[in-house]
C-alpha cells in the first residue's frame, strides 16, 4: 500500500490544478462560516461599521481554519483513503509527496497570522481550533478514533469556536455570558450532527478499528443518542431566550425543534438510510435556529 502511494505521488512533483482546493474541501466551510456569522450578528455591532473584520473572520473560519483541518485529516488518512477513496487528492497522486502535510502546516501559520489582526480572543480561539484539528487526525492521540471525543471536538470547532470568534472579532473583547451559553449549547447539539455523519461508514470503521459511536453503541442506539443530544440543547436555548425576554426567538427555536422531532421519527426508522436525508433537512432547521438565537442576542 505504501509502495502504491509512493508510485502515484512520484508521477508529479507539484499538485495538479484544482487539487489543492479539493484538498481543502470547500463544501465543509459552510458550517463554521455560518456559525461565525451568527457570532457577528449576536455582537450587536453594525456590519457596515466593521466589514473588514467580517471578511477576515469569514476567511478565517472557513478557508483557513476549516481548510487546515481538512488538509491535516487527508494527510493522516492517506493510507486509509488509498483503500476507501483512492481518487482523493493525496492517494491519487494529484497532491504528491508531502504536499498535504506542508499545506496543513502553512495553512495553520496563515490562520494564526490572520487571527492576530482580529484580537487576542480570536487568537486564543484559533489556537484551540488548530490544536483540535491536529489532535483529531494525528497519532498518537487521533481523537477521531473514538466517537465520543471526535464528535465533541468537531462540534466545538464547527459551531462554538466560530460563533465565539465572530462576536470577539466584532466587539474586540470577550463575549458576554449569553453568547457563550448559546455558542456552547449549539456546539453540544452539533455532537449529534457529527454522530449522524458516521452512519455511512460503519463497516469500514469496524474494519479499521475506528470506534465511532455507531460502532460502539450500535446503529439504532447511536441514532437515538444523536437525536437526544441535538434536541436537548435547543430546548435549553428556547428556555433561555424566553427567560431573557426574547419570546419570539424562543418560540421560533421551539417551532423549528418541533419540526426536527417529526423528521427524527423518520430518521429513527432506518438511521443508515435516512442519515444523509436528515442532515439535509433537520440540520438546516437546526442552523436556522442558531440564527434566530443570534438575532435575539443582538437585541438584548
Amino acid at each position: 500500500m505504501v509502495d502504491t502511494l509512493s508510485s502515484r505521488a512520484t508521477q508529479s512533483r507539484h499538485p495538479a490544478p484544482g487539487a489543492l482546493l479539493e484538498l481543502l474541501k470547500p463544501i465543509t466551510w459552510f458550517a463554521p462560516m455560518w456559525a461565525f456569522m451568527c457570532g457577528v450578528v449576536s455582537s450587536g455591532v453594525p456590519i457596515l461599521d466593521a466589514w473588514p473584520m467580517l471578511i477576515l473572520g469569514a476567511l478565517l473560519a472557513g478557508p483557513l481554519v476549516c481548510g487546515t483541518s481538512q488538509a491535516v485529516n487527508d494527510w493522516f488518512d492517506r493510507h486509509v483513503d488509498a483503500i476507501n477513496e483512492p481518487n482523493r487528492p493525496i492517494p491519487s497522486g494529484r497532491v504528491p509527496g508531502r504536499w498535504g502535510l506542508y499545506v496543513g502546516i502553512v495553512w495553520s501559520a496563515v490562520s494564526l497570522a490572520v487571527a492576530t489582526l482580529l484580537g487576542v480572543w480570536v487568537v486564543a480561539a484559533v489556537c484551540v481550533g488548530l490544536v483540535l484539528a491536529w489532535l483529531y487526525s494525528a497519532p498518537p492521540i487521533r481523537l477521531k478514533g473514538n466517537g465520543w471525543f471526535g464528535c465533541l471536538a468537531v462540534g466545538l470547532c464547527y459551531e462554538g469556536l466560530p460563533w465565539f470568534t465572530g462576536t470577539a472579532a466584532m466587539i474586540g473583547g470577550l463575549p458576554d455570558t449569553p453568547v457563550l451559553l448559546l455558542a456552547g449549547l449549539y456546539s453540544l447539539g452539533a455532537f449529534g450532527i457529527m454522530t449522524l455523519n458516521d452512519f455511512k461508514a460503519v463497516e469500514g470503521d469496524q474494519a479499521l478499528g475506528i470506534r465511532s459511536l455507531p460502532v460502539q453503541l450500535g446503529v439504532r442506539p447511536a441514532a437515538w443518542l444523536a437525536c437526544v443530544v441535538m434536541a436537548l440543547p435547543q430546548v435549553a436555548v428556547s428556555l433561555l431566550l424566553f427567560s431573557w425576554g426574547a419570546a419570539l426567538a424562543g418560540a421560533m427555536v421551539a417551532a423549528l425543534l418541533a419540526v426536527q422531532i417529526v423528521l427524527m421519527v423518520r430518521l429513527l426508522e432506518d438511521p443508515r438510510a435516512y442519515a444523509s436525508w436528515y442532515n439535509a433537512t433537520g440540520t438546516t432547521l437546526y442552523v436556522l435556529g442558531m440564527l434566530a438565537g443570534a438575532v435575539a442576542l443582538r437585541g438584548l
